[in-house]
């Protein structure tokens, strides 16, 4: 961020599947870090937010020092909190300083809840082109080096190594100058590519902020980083990544959590929510990637579908006796009469819905033909709580209350009637190649973490999931 800080008063909205709901209200998030459970974040201003499941937050955590734009990383069991003492403070100008400090967990409540003294590892005067501001971290995985870019629009963004023990500047290490006309930076690696993720256009302007995330990618940390179009982002370039959307503009300040294989999550803040007064709030969505380039997914919001197995194209659909419709008659390939051309119906469910079973009935796989049984209305349910980025969801035959359920035999059926039981509540994550892993939010008699698969061509049922599987895939398929 520019050297203004913005603190932001709390207010309760209601939930929305559209955001992040309770108290969501920060600006520069850093990169979230789960610690003892819950799910934190700091931003400007000292403060920060806390989340129990991922989905509602609340203000409480803690960060010493104030100043602003800080990021988090865990290091083996620590975190390395880094964040930028700027502004009034330092006379104005161009003048700043970023420190680095340690803890064991982020949780205040936690008896290992004690922050290390800050330690300086970055600096810049007024007279210079590049603020000491706006860090992020980078612990390089091919290597186990540790990186920090920082910078705002002023100047350049510089990289810099630090000591992954010591979260001390490299001694000797010179800054080096990789981007400009940005500022937000972080860092990340993906399939032997580095990532350059900045933030570009205005800020701390509410509704007018124009903020948005660009990226360029280079084969070494040290750059050039260069976007799709072959620009250097030391030229200005670099690829979007995400800008206004969802009645929320100014994105900014990008973070990315990877939670298991093919599983990622990208976080940024949004400058201005036009449905929270304008306030600058945390979004939380699936982070993509297509072509080797990082691309903000959608947060899913539910509708009416079928939902499609990546295994083969099949539709998921209730275990019942297919009816034939009555269309008046068999047509022939070779149309010879010359009656008006008709719109024929489809079935409806007022048609079909007295020959299924009342209890409970059982799901498999077969070819979409959009008859009743395979149509699904996936709906959010907030009261439930949530999970990084979502809702839970209840997934019911469209037009019904039967719901999708898991059961101890760790299978699927479904039931007569939706109660908001845990097995009947759906975590519905998109993943980085922009198919859906589908998952009880509990499966009775167990604790094992199991997702909706296809074992066979007409066999749903939950196993482990397992992203080099298509098995373990589904597409939400509208008609």
């Amino acid at each position: 961020m520019k050297k203004t800080l913005i603190l932001i008063a709390a207010v309760v909205f209601c939930s929305s599947s559209k955001a992040q709901i309770g108290e969501p209200f920060i600006h520069d998030p850093s990169t979230i870090q789960e610690s003892n459970g819950k799910f934190f974040t700091f931003g400007t201003g000292g403060g920060g937010l806390i989340s129990d499941d991922g989905w509602s937050w609340h203000s409480g955590a803690v960060r010493p020092g104030g100043g602003a734009a800080p990021d988090a990383i865990k290091i083996g069991d620590r975190y390395l909190v880094a964040y930028g003492a700027t502004g009034g403070g330092l006379g104005g100008g161009h003048k700043g300083i970023i420190y680095t400090m340690w803890n064991k967990s982020l949780d205040p409540t936690s008896p290992d809840f004690k922050y290390s003294d800050p330690i300086m590892v970055a600096w810049s005067e007024n007279d210079e082109d590049c603020d000491a501001i706006d860090p992020g971290l980078m612990l390089d995985p091919s290597t186990g080096k540790l990186w920090m870019s920082y910078g705002t629009y002023f100047g350049y963004i510089r990289l810099v190594e630090l000591d992954p023990k010591t979260g001390r500047r490299v001694e000797g290490n010179k800054a080096i100058d990789i981007a400009i006309d940005c500022e937000a930076s972080d860092l990340i690696y993906h399939n032997g590519w580095y990532y350059l993720l900045g933030t570009h256009g205005t800020c701390c302007d509410g509704v007018n902020s124009t903020y948005n995330i660009v990226v360029g990618r280079s084969r070494q940390v040290t750059g050039p980083y260069v976007d799709n179009m072959g620009r250097e982002m030391l030229k200005g370039g670099g690829k979007m990544l995400i800008a206004a959307g969802d009645r929320k503009t100014g994105a900014g300040h990008f973070g990315r959590m990877v939670l298991a294989n093919g599983i990622e999550k990208m976080s940024c803040h949004f400058e201005a929510d036009y449905d929270r007064s304008g306030y600058s709030v945390l979004d939380v969505r699936p982070l993509l990637w297509k072509n080797d380039w990082p691309m903000a997914g959608k947060k899913f919001k539910g509708g009416n579908f079928w939902i499609e197995s990546e295994r083969r194209g099949y539709a998921l659909e209730l275990a019942v006796d297919f009816i034939r419709q009555d269309v008046g008659g068999r047509r022939w390939f070779n149309r010879e009469s010359k009656e008006p051309l008709a719109k024929l119906p489809i079935q409806t469910l007022e048609e079909v819905k007295g020959t299924w079973p009342s209890g409970n009935i059982n799901v498999r796989i077969g070819d979409y033909m959009f008859r009743p049984h395979q149509k699904w209305n996936v709906v959010a349910v907030p009261e439930a709580g949530g999970y990084l980025d979502a809702p839970y969801f209840k997934i019911l035959i469209e037009g019904t209350n039967r719901a999708l359920a898991a059961n101890a035999k760790c299978e699927v059926e479904t039931v007569p009637e939706f109660t908001g039981a845990p097995e009947q509540l759906w975590q519905i994550d998109q993943l980085t190649d922009g198919t859906y892993r589908i998952m009880p939010k509990q499966i009775p008699g167990t604790d094992k973490r199991l997702a909706l698969i296809s074992i066979a061509d007409s066999t749903p049922t939950l196993g482990e999931f397992d992203f080099d599987s298509d098995n373990s895939k589904w597409n939400f398929k509208e008609d």
